[in-house]
């Protein structure tokens, strides 16, 4: 006589649990756990970014050595502006950064529309002389041009450094207006002419209305190119009074101290403008007008 064993329906690890029920069940675990390593990860970056700007905001806020003050105080920021010239150095960075950037988007819009629809040989050509100066560093003419400008005064001149601004910027920003205008459809220009609008009144009023985006973000790189250099503007700025914000930083490194509450505090100062900029902009940055733009056609 023969005996018969079933397993029980309920025994074992896996309760009911069919073969493709588990393969999913596994990857979806494996999926979590992924995406924690992801956010620990991310977690690290940001924090590895954050600590120096958060102990920079807390030494500017910390009484100097000499001061009577107890806990957070503003008084390192107040004595910054009554005690240098940081109000000026301020207007200085602001002046010099504005034209900037108004001159860089006027000019790079234009110049990106014509790189994205044109398609002749001196459009390519023009393109890859675009890519040649890009990939050349600043630092390399540096020298010609302080020749250059020391000739026709524009050395220790805002105006002389607001057009080597300008000319830093002018090549990425034009790439980055031409990347921008290849994403908006030329169906769009193409009904406005059946419309009776010219080439320039196509680019006007079909082309920049759906590109604030692509603008924005070349402003923006605009802004911080000017308001953060150093480099060019250590060599063509002689005068204090003429000084930018980063240039005005070295005045409180003397031979033998430092006054490291003044550095915090012209620190903190100069990282409120971008702040202010990405805070009030970011709304802006949204590209779902262009597809919208399409229907009915």
């Amino acid at each position: 006589m023969s005996t018969v064993l079933h397993a029980h329906p309920e025994s074992g690890p896996e309760l009911g649990v069919t073969g493709p029920a588990k393969k999913k069940r596994v990857l979806s675990e494996a999926g979590m756990r992924g995406r924690w390593w992801r956010f620990t990860a991310i977690l690290l970056i940001t924090a590895v970014v954050l600590v120096p700007i958060a102990v920079t905001i807390i030494l500017a806020l910390t009484p100097a050595p000499n001061s009577t003050a107890t806990g957070l105080t503003f008084e390192n920021i107040t004595r910054v502006f009554s005690t240098t010239l940081a109000g000026t150095w301020l207007q200085n960075s602001l002046i010099t950064t504005l034209a900037t950037v108004i001159v860089s988007v006027a000019v790079a819009a234009p110049a990106g529309y014509v790189l994205s629809r044109g398609r002749s040989k001196a459009v390519s050509g023009y393109s890859l002389l675009l890519f040649v100066m890009q990939s050349l560093p600043i630092i390399t003419s540096i020298v010609p041009l302080f020749i250059l400008f020391a000739g026709m005064g524009l050395v220790d001149n805002l105006m002389g450094l607001t057009i080597i601004y300008v000319g830093s910027t002018m090549t990425v920003a034009t790439w980055m207006m031409a990347a921008y205008f290849d994403s908006i459809p030329i169906s769009l220009e193409e009904a406005s002419w059946i419309d009776g609008c010219s080439v320039f009144g196509s680019f006007r009023k079909v082309v920049l209305r759906n590109s604030l985006p692509g603008i924005l973000s070349t402003a923006i790189f605009s802004f911080l190119l000017a308001w953060n250099d150093y480099l060019v503007a250590i060599v063509f700025l002689r005068s204090t009074e003429i000084f930018t914000l980063p240039v005005g930083v070295q005045s409180f490194f003397q031979q033998n101290q430092t006054d490291w509450s003044g550095v915090m505090a012209l620190a903190v100062i100069m990282m409120l403008p971008p702040i202010i900029v990405f805070a009030t902009l970011n709304r802006y940055f949204s590209v779902g007008g262009i597809g919208g733009s399409l229907a009915g056609r």
